[in-house]
């Protein structure tokens, strides 16, 4: 059992740093909404319950001016989303030009500040990337969101704001490693035809928004792999080294952006996947030094235990913290305040999701149908050598 809990390790580089905001304390999407529940804040209430936070770490998040998101969004979508929060309401016009005020992507009090602040984080990321580091900002990841329309709960979509602001910043070279249970089709709309953005996404099979066919390939390099239902951790470990690992390498990228979206694993309601949090560690731990710039996001996730725990876990996994068998009684009480009302019924969290970080491995055999995409998507990256 480990006795102690290590705090960040000494050296070379500056310590990781972790944006985050008290804004996302207290918004919500709606009572009924699968993004009712507290996300962020917990990360950053068990991270510092745990001595892993300290203050010089610690980034408050600027809320971006709404002429820099104009570098991939249009003027007049802004604009609306400013106005449907000012207004609480929409036009029926506004809701089919821009999808705002659809059951995904309601309207809320906080619906343009809340994305533009996750926003600000993945812009100033991209600046205090520029002579290189490590970032985490767990209420990005929102890489649904479309240059006029709202799609998926993203309003905003923060990866490619992350990613233009890397390159103003020096990065010519972006790789972009999406391991949410969706798939990045925001960010592959962005990039699909640039060679200088490696895109890697893996997600659930006939899961909304059912595109990232093993067959998406675009005019850049983008590689998609759509998983069957049961994905676990052994599938995901052979993922990582048979694709996204040697991939990375061979693209030599100036910075890494990995979408680390929580909701693939077992306990989560918006997928069939049964990772457990040790396989999304395991890339993040990967991935850190295979380039100068690493930026983490979070993304999807809406158990709020499970959800809190990995997203804690990764800011563990780049600050080579231990994590503690047992969690203490002050990080225990963050995990035992949370609530998660159903629509049906409340949720009552099982023991292990209050006491401790880590689960219990989920391995099983390959999945064979997994195996035989990898072939494909090797066969295809021979076009890049």
């Amino acid at each position: 059992m480990a006795d102690v809990m290590h705090g960040p390790q000494d050296r070379a580089t500056p310590d990781p740093r972790f944006i985050g905001s008290e804004i996302y304390r207290s918004s919500s999407y709606g009572d009924w909404h699968p993004l009712r529940v507290p996300r962020v804040s917990t990360v950053m209430d068990l991270c510092r319950a745990l001595g892993w936070l300290p203050r010089d770490q610690f980034i408050n998040s600027p809320r971006a001016k709404p002429a820099a998101l104009t570098g991939f969004h249009t003027p007049a979508y802004i604009a609306a989303l400013q106005a449907a929060e000012a207004a609480q309401q929409v036009s029926d016009a506004v809701r089919l030009r821009h999808a705002l005020g659809t059951p995904s992507n309601p309207v809320f009090t906080e619906m343009y500040r809340r994305p533009a602040t996750s926003a600000g984080a993945s812009l100033l990321a991209g600046e205090l990337l520029a002579k290189g580091g490590v970032i985490y900002s767990p209420a990005g990841g929102t890489h649904h969101g479309m240059p006029d329309r709202a799609n998926g709960f993203c309003y905003l979509n923060d990866p490619v704001l992350a990613i233009q602001s890397l390159r103003r910043n020096g990065a010519a070279r972006i790789a972009y490693v999406d391991i949410d249970a969706h798939h990045a089709d925001g960010v592959q709309y962005a990039f699909e035809d640039d060679p200088q953005v490696l895109l890697i996404s893996i997600h659930e099979q006939n899961r909304w928004p059912r595109t990232g066919a093993l067959s998406e390939r675009g005019v850049g390099q983008v590689f998609n792999l759509p998983v069957p239902a049961g994905m676990h951790d052994d599938d995901m470990a052979l993922i990582r080294d048979a694709l996204i690992l040697p991939r990375v390498a061979d693209f030599r990228p100036d910075a890494i952006v990995l979408q680390c979206g929580a909701d693939a694993v077992t306990e989560d309601p918006q997928s069939r996947l049964t990772l457990s949090n040790n396989a999304h560690w395991a890339i993040v731990a990967a991935l850190r030094g295979m380039a100068p710039r690493y930026l983490v996001l979070g993304g999807g996730g809406y158990n709020p235990w499970s959800v809190g725990r990995l997203w804690t876990g990764v800011w563990a996994a780049l600050n080579d913290c231990d994590i503690p068998d047992d969690l203490p009684g002050n990080a225990q009480d963050v995990l035992r305040a949370l609530t998660w009302k159903g629509p049906r019924r409340d949720v009552q969290p099982q023991p292990h999701w209050i006491t401790t970080l880590r689960d219990t491995p989920r391995p099983g055999p390959i999945h064979s149908d997994i195996r035989a995409s990898l072939h494909v998507l090797a066969a295809n990256s021979a076009r890049w050598v």
